[in-house]
């Protein structure tokens, strides 16, 4: 398989993989979380480390905010690893405030598969 098909079928892994990340958040799917991140998953909030399974308890539990929409996405292969950037968006319930978040998530392509292996975003309140 050449480089260039490669990349473009990674890229749509990637860009699925982006969006069920979103998805699952907004709808509290801990088990979707769990078909991809890989097991020595780290995610960082502000103030905040979670390994894998401290991620998918936090995750089960009802989220605190509705409408996430991401923006700005910015996916990066480099090599067996992808970085992708991008900008959400979500209104917290307690208040109905619109706030934003930056967010990096680091993929790793193991033995044939993408697996997210960190996460970090820069976000209030999370």
């Amino acid at each position: 398989m050449n480089d260039t098909k490669q990349s473009t079928e990674d890229l749509a892994i990637l860009e699925q993989l982006n969006n069920d990340y979103v998805r699952s958040d907004q709808l509290s799917d801990a088990k979707r979380f769990s078909e991809f991140l890989a097991e020595d998953f780290i995610v960082q909030t502000p103030g905040v480390t979670r390994n894998r399974a401290e991620f998918l308890d936090y995750i089960a539990k009802p989220r605190p905010f509705k409408d996430l929409a991401v923006h700005d996405v910015n996916i990066r292969i480099l090599s067996d690893v992808a970085l992708i950037h991008g900008r959400a968006t979500y209104t917290m319930l307690a208040d109905g405030v619109d706030q934003e978040a930056l967010y990096t998530d680091t993929y790793q392509k193991r033995e044939g598969t993408w697996v997210c292996v960190s996460a970090c975003a820069i976000a209030p309140g999370t």
